[in-house]
């Protein structure tokens, strides 16, 4: 009887173990990049100074169709053309932050990672001044990080590379329960390690 109960949790135990092994292994793989990614700019995040960078500013002047923006119903002012206007004349980037428009002016901010370009449009004859700002790949690669500007693909890529870091983790620490001689150990380890970022906080 014994025997058929060992039997039964060994042929419990092999399966759960090989899968979470599988499971560990192969998201380690595919992840490993966006894991990557995240811990490096991480550190860029914590650490601005160290990663001095040159922020890159163009300024222009230029005029656009006047009939599109000295209109005395603001409604009529067709906004999807001139937004499209800026992108294909100036490649202008970035997600369409802000459209406003009053008595006098109409002004445009676009915005994306380590990016922004801000346009204002004088109503009376079209006339406007550019402002676009480059703030370096670093800039770029934190805005990434904080999933700032970015868009829903890269809002996407997050989450998944959230759930994909906490799979990996609960499947590294299943894969520990399974080995006995260091089970222990590594519980304490883990233990240690919750109980010094704890102190770390609560004393910084």
């Amino acid at each position: 009887m014994e025997k058929t109960t060992a039997t039964s949790k060994t042929n419990w135990k092999t399966p759960v173990a090989t899968w979470t092994r599988w499971l560990h292994i192969y998201l380690s793989m595919f992840s490993f990049i966006i894991v990557l990614f995240f811990a490096v700019t991480g550190l860029t995040l914590n650490h601005v100074d160290w990663f001095p960078e040159k922020t890159s500013v163009k300024e222009l002047d230029a005029k656009l169709n006047p009939a599109w923006v000295n209109q005395s119903d603001t409604a009529k002012i067709p906004k999807l053309t001139i937004v499209e206007y800026f992108r294909a004349t100036h490649g202008v980037k970035g997600l369409l932050n802000d459209f406003r428009i009053d008595d006098r002016e109409c002004s445009i901010s676009f915005q994306g990672p380590g990016y922004t370009s801000d346009i204002f449009i004088s109503r009376e004859d079209g006339a406007y001044h550019l402002t676009e700002t480059n703030m370096g790949i670093v800039a770029v690669m934190n805005d990434l990080h904080k999933g700032r500007d970015t868009g829903k693909g890269w809002s996407w890529i997050i989450d998944f590379s959230a759930i994909f870091m906490t799979v990996i983790s609960l499947t590294g620490l299943i894969l520990l329960l399974f080995l006995k001689k260091r089970r222990s150990n590594g519980l304490l380890v883990a233990v240690i390690g919750i109980i010094a970022v704890g102190i770390i906080y609560w004393l910084w």
